[in-house]
């Protein structure tokens, strides 16, 4: 990127800029272990516990994890390609097929799903630090709840605290989560199979839990219902990673070689989400002979723990959800923040609005308030953020055949302005890859204010992430196909890096 600024200034900052050679440091095994600290978490290892519980088998539960995380999979490697190549965060990248203005609409949409979650996960963290400190000195802590608040002071603090905990790491920027990432995702690995190690030695194996038959089998409560559980499932798993699909440039920008990018996400994806749901399955399993019924909250099950056990056990679930939380719901919100007002918020000033939104909230409220949050959370938000990668990708590669001219992304004047800064035709197709999962939200949010939706409606939602980008794709790529001449790059020396 040019360092002759003097006319765009309301799109560019040294955060946002593409990154340099010297930047570009992640080798593969970052990006496996970025994936693995992501994946090891409280939210991925109750995933198969919500599987079963709707009448999968056990098989059938790990299989529908790991093949959700397959397809996610897809979308990351070819919306990651373009932040390898260029070195450029999803909020620029957007700008080539919504415009520079428009842009700002889905790196917005982005940024409150992932304030969202920031929120949701700093809770839990909170939570944890709550039950520790419980548990050391032998009783529930905290009296009634604080007015409007709904939680006591002790919780108040705890959730505070955690904040604290994270908001050091806001303040000292992407290489000290990277390096959080790097040195947490083998530490992980062994508790995994410590925590396996110590349930079977209690439970003198992994129970019955793995015996059980799916409940879909002839004779059994939802007998023949399978395809009913499966594709909404499906979907909320893929959903659970859609915002990572989007942002997911915000990290392969700093990738040595697209080599990298794609061998570290292959490798730390599917195989470690779908392991995670074995554990979380056989230690399951195993609680129902040790304390007579399944625990399938890891935080539940460390706080029975006795001893040093209870100690090391929730410290490496604070450090656990520490990681995840940064990883996944700091960073692009922060850039995408950023993106709003480069001359005026900085990726740290982004960080510090995401974290203060985290605040603002309330997200103990929202866990309360929202019936089955797993699945209409994820579900919703999946149907708003799947047409965005459908545009992203038909521009991509069928429009542009991955060819942008990077110093235009950053010009109010250029080729990626539209003339106005918008491109009407990604709004369009936007808000027409939205709308066919309106109604099915509604209902599965307030089935008593919208009882009327029909089961067509219902049966679109249940594959809202997959509605959403197909409908977008194919609008975008009908209408954009006469309109964008491919890009040139500037740089013919070196394809990797924008002139």
């Amino acid at each position: 990127m040019k360092k002759d600024t003097s006319r765009n200034t309301q799109l560019w900052n040294e955060d946002l800029a593409p990154t340099s050679a010297a930047q570009r440091t992640w080798r593969w095994y970052h990006f496996a272990a970025l994936w693995v600290g992501m994946v090891v978490m409280v939210p991925g290892y109750t995933l198969a516990a919500s599987l079963i519980k709707d009448g999968m088998s056990a098989p059938q539960a790990v299989l529908t994890v790991f093949l959700a995380n397959v397809i996610i999979l897809m979308p990351m490697l070819l919306i990651g390609h373009a932040g390898a190549k260029y070195g450029i965060p999803y909020a620029v990248l957007v700008r080539c097929s919504f415009g520079t203005k428009g842009a700002k609409i889905p790196a917005l949409m982005r940024a409150i799903v992932a304030c969202g979650w920031y929120g949701i996960q700093t809770w839990f963290g909170g939570e944890m630090i709550y039950t520790l400190v419980g548990v050391l000195l032998g009783h529930r802590l905290g009296g009634g709840p604080i007015g409007v608040l709904g939680i006591n002071g002790v919780q108040l603090l705890s959730f505070l605290a955690f904040w604290a905990i994270e908001f050091w790491y806001i303040t000292h920027g992407m290489i000290a989560i990277r390096s959080l990432e790097t040195y947490t995702a083998p530490l992980k690995i062994l508790v995994c199979f410590g925590l396996l190690a110590w349930v079977y030695h209690r439970a003198g194996g992994f129970g019955i839990l793995l015996d059980q038959p799916s409940q879909f089998v002839i004779g059994g409560k939802m007998a023949g219902q399978f395809w009913m559980v499966f594709w909404p499932s499906l979907t909320a798993m893929i959903g659970f990673w859609a915002t990572l699909a989007l942002n997911i440039p915000d990290f392969t920008r700093f990738a040595k070689s697209q080599r990298d990018q794609v061998v570290g996400q292959a490798a730390g994806l599917p195989v470690p989400m779908a392991l995670l749901a074995i554990l979380a399955v056989l230690v399951t399993s195993a609680t129902v002979v040790i304390y007579g019924k399944a625990i399938w909250n890891p935080i539940t099950l460390a706080s029975r723990m006795t001893g040093a056990g209870v100690l090391i056990a929730m410290i490496i679930l604070v450090v656990d959800t520490i990681s995840v939380n940064l990883a996944a719901n700091l960073v692009g919100p922060a850039y995408d923040f950023s993106s709003l007002a480069p001359k005026h918020i900085s990726y740290k000033r982004g960080g510090y609005i995401t974290a203060a939104i985290g605040i603002l909230m309330m997200p103990w409220k929202l866990l309360e308030s929202t019936h089955g949050y797993i699945f209409t959370w994820i579900i919703g938000y999946s149907a708003l953020l799947g047409p965005i990668a459908g545009i992203l990708i038909v521009d991509y590669y069928l429009i542009r055949k991955t060819q942008l001219d990077a110093d235009q992304l950053y010009l109010n004047d250029g080729k990626y302005s539209y003339g106005n800064g918008w491109n009407n035709i990604a709004i369009i197709a936007l808000i027409v890859g939205i709308l066919p999962n309106i109604p099915g939200f509604l209902y599965a949010s307030f089935p008593d204010l919208f009882p009327d939706v029909g089961s067509v409606f219902r049966l679109i939602y249940t594959y809202a992430w997959f509605v959403g980008l197909t409908v977008a794709a194919l609008v975008y790529g009908i209408l954009m196909k006469r309109n964008v001449q491919p890009a040139i790059i500037i740089n013919e020396k070196n394809p990797a890096l924008p002139g």
